[in-house]
């Protein structure tokens, strides 16, 4: 049973309708009508004049319809110079993540994916009126540095570069206008590259580096083939019409007769053309092709450009040429010259190139006739279908080149692939012993994906009428620590004073207030903690505040002079060496510190070497006493000074010279002690043997006596 199939390859300049049948696999090209447009109603692949275009299809529909019987349903292809290719980047903060799964990879280059169309776009605002039809990873990078996969990785950013392939959807919308106003249903629709690809290149042969050039009459359609698959696609606006003009130009012909001018010398070697002013002039091919070779220089030029662009700046290893363009005289040549390659490595593929068809006799074969061909072949084995999906209850309808996934519906829907994921929270930034620490928020929590209820992934296949379900993963917050939990244990140290062991630690304030390893930190603190490393400091942690003080320099003024006083000092030692207060101390140091002399004015007056007082030895009642007066006296803060009185560092102490008295008798009873009998009847003084008065002046060695009288005894 033959399989009928009607297919429409929709140009610039012109239509082109074939019907193939089809038996067992072969494919036999029965019938073809070619229809030029009357208006100019396609610019670059795209349908500007619906009603125009649908004229045509409805004619050449028609004209087929007299011999097959009725048609309604067509296979059609989108413009491959329609399509839109774009490279670019997206990076990721990873630092602190546990770990990069393939669910973050894939959101990682959907995200590219995205900014790429964006960019097509020209506004993020219209993105989701392009399709994508494709795209391939060119590198992952971990850290700026080049890595061949990201999965499990660790570091602190993450990119992945793209190189993506769009098509407009009105390219598509208007022409399925165009088809439904000639009566005809899409059966199935295909991409113009991809159509002459599917037939010329086979998927085996796909893994060579092979360029594919279909050369219509306003542009050229590239498409470049390596490792396997179909690697880009490109368009540039010069083709069969440039040699036209050309021929226009030189020859003076309007565009018409320059058009069949061109076509005959195809198959002749010599044209007689007549130019606009009626003057007739034969000319040979060899002449024609001399005067026209800087415009086929400069398509040659224009398509090796391109092709070097979307191959990676490198030749591919053979271009193929297509088209009704292709047949321009010496174009193969030229091309194999601008791209470096051998004469043989650029040519034209006719319809002989396509094994699986054979052609009805009054069928002329030709380049021209790949793209219908191949987009009736293609459009069978490897249709491009429609959708429609619903993404948070909207429906949303797709474009499916390849395996339609979870991503590519959000894509399509307009969802912001880089908001999905919950956003990182505010970090917090504190002072840590003088340096700022940035402790970053905890990190968004992954999307909710659901397929029909079922969670799923981005890559999870999608069926027409599936309901998919979306949520933002939560935000992440700010840290919650402790300064235990950023600081650790803080850290200690033993050492040894006086022959006991003390622990010390080190000493921790937070915004200049003493704190505890379990206090929550917040934004903006300041932390500071010290390892106390001087035996001032030890001291001090260790509350030793009288050893403290004897190991401080002793500084007094006395009437406004300053005197430092290193005997009221202790000394230090440090496992046995001379030290002081800012000698640094390790763990297990022996310190050792020893006391001053005891800090009275006693002391600071031997020290000084000031007389302070005056004594006299003298005898009384057989006792040996010394007499004393004050020479100076000692005040200290307007308070009087005894010898024994302690005096402190700091201190300001003032002088006063006294007036200096001879000791007389009387003064004896300052320094003595005696009980006068209740029963004396009165007393008498004696110096040296005699009689003696209160105010009697003494000389050192002056033996004194006081005697009192018995009472009377009656008998």
């Amino acid at each position: 049973m033959n399989n009928k199939l009607f297919a429409l390859d929709i140009g610039t300049r012109s239509v082109v309708g074939i019907i193939l049948e089809e038996s067992d696999g072969h494919y036999e090209a029965v019938d073809i009508v070619v229809r030029e447009h009357k208006e100019r109603s396609m610019l670059d692949g795209q349908i500007h004049d619906v009603l125009s275009v649908s004229e045509i299809i409805t004619e050449i529909k028609e004209a087929l319809e007299v011999t097959h019987g009725p048609l309604n349903k067509v296979c059609v292809a989108a413009a491959g110079r329609a399509l839109k290719t774009e490279q670019t980047k997206a990076a990721i903060d990873i630092s602190g993540k546990p770990m990069f799964s393939k669910q973050d990879i894939l959101h990682l280059e959907l995200s590219a994916v995205q900014q790429a169309q964006a960019t097509v776009a020209g506004e993020k605002n219209n993105e989701h009126h392009y399709y994508c039809v494709g795209y391939s990873v060119l590198y992952y990078q971990l850290d700026g540095e080049v890595i061949g996969s990201l999965i499990d990785q660790r570091g602190n950013e993450a990119s992945v570069e793209i190189i993506a392939t769009f098509l407009p959807k009105v390219v598509v919308e208007s022409l399925l206008a165009a088809l439904d106003r000639a009566g005809l249903e899409m059966d199935a629709l295909t991409l113009e590259p991809i159509a002459a690809i599917n037939v010329l290149i086979p998927a085996s042969m796909r893994r060579l580096n092979v360029a594919l050039v279909d050369i219509g009459a306003g542009t050229s359609d590239i498409a470049i083939t390596d490792s396997g698959t179909v690697i880009a696609y490109g368009m540039v606006p010069v083709a069969g019409d440039e040699i036209t003009e050309a021929v226009s130009d030189e020859f003076l012909l309007d565009f018409p007769l320059a058009e069949k001018a061109k076509r005959d010398l195809l198959e002749n070697q010599s044209i007689t053309i007549t130019d606009i002013l009626g003057f007739q002039t034969m000319v040979s091919k060899d002449e024609a092709v001399e005067r026209i070779a800087p415009a086929i220089d400069r398509l040659a030029a224009t398509i090796g450009e391109e092709i070097l662009k979307l191959n990676g700046n490198k030749p591919p290893k053979a271009v193929m040429l297509v088209g009704g363009g292709s047949l321009t005289p010496d174009l193969p040549r030229r091309l194999a010259a601008m791209l470096n390659l051998p004469e043989n490595r650029a040519a034209i593929r006719g319809l002989d190139a396509i094994n699986s068809v054979s052609f009805a006799e009054h069928i002329t074969k030709g380049p021209e006739l790949v793209t219908p061909i191949g987009i009736a072949i293609a459009a069978k084995q490897s249709p491009v279908q429609y959708h429609t999906v619903y993404v948070n209850g909207q429906p949303v309808r797709l474009f499916e080149v390849n395996k339609l996934t979870v991503g590519d519906c959000l894509l399509a829907a307009g969802i912001k692939m880089n908001r999905l994921y919950g956003r990182p929270g505010l970090a917090m930034i504190v002072s840590l012993n003088g340096k700022n620490v940035t402790i970053p928020g905890k990190h968004g929590q992954q999307p909710m994906l659901l397929k029909n209820g079922i969670p799923c992934s981005f890559d999870d296949h999608v069926d027409g009428g599936d309901q998919l379900t979306v949520q933002k993963g939560e935000d992440g917050v700010r840290p919650e620590l402790t300064l235990g939990e950023l600081i650790g244990e803080l850290p200690s140290k033993t050492v040894i004073i006086n022959g006991q062991r003390y622990e010390v630690s080190a000493k921790m304030t937070c915004n200049s207030l003493p704190a505890s390893l379990s206090k929550p930190i917040e934004d903006r603190d300041e932390i500071i903690f010290e390892m106390p490393d001087t035996i001032e400091s030890v001291l001090k942690e260790l509350n030793l505040a009288e050893m403290l003080s004897d190991a401080r320099p002793f500084f007094m003024k006395i009437d406004g002079t300053e005197h430092k006083l290193a005997d009221f000092m202790g000394k230090m030692y440090v496992n046995g060496l001379a030290a002081n207060l800012q000698t640094k101390i390790d763990h297990l140091d022996d310190i050792r510190i020893e006391k001053g002399m005891d800090p009275s004015l006693r002391s600071l007056v031997k020290i000084l070497g000031i007389q302070a007082s005056e004594s006299m030895p003298i005898f009384f009642n057989g006792q040996q006493i010394q007499l004393q007066q004050e020479l100076i006296q000692f005040t200290r803060e307007g308070i009087k000074l005894r010898m024994d009185d302690r005096i402190h560092s700091g201190d300001e102490i003032s002088t006063k010279l006294k007036d200096i008295q001879h000791f007389i008798f009387q003064d004896v009873f300052n320094f003595v002690q005696f009980d006068i009998p209740k029963d004396s009847r009165g007393f008498s003084l004696s110096r040296n043997g005699e009689k003696a008065a209160f105010d009697d002046r003494l000389a050192p060695g002056d033996e004194l006596n006081i005697t009192f009288e018995s009472p009377i005894v009656l008998k």
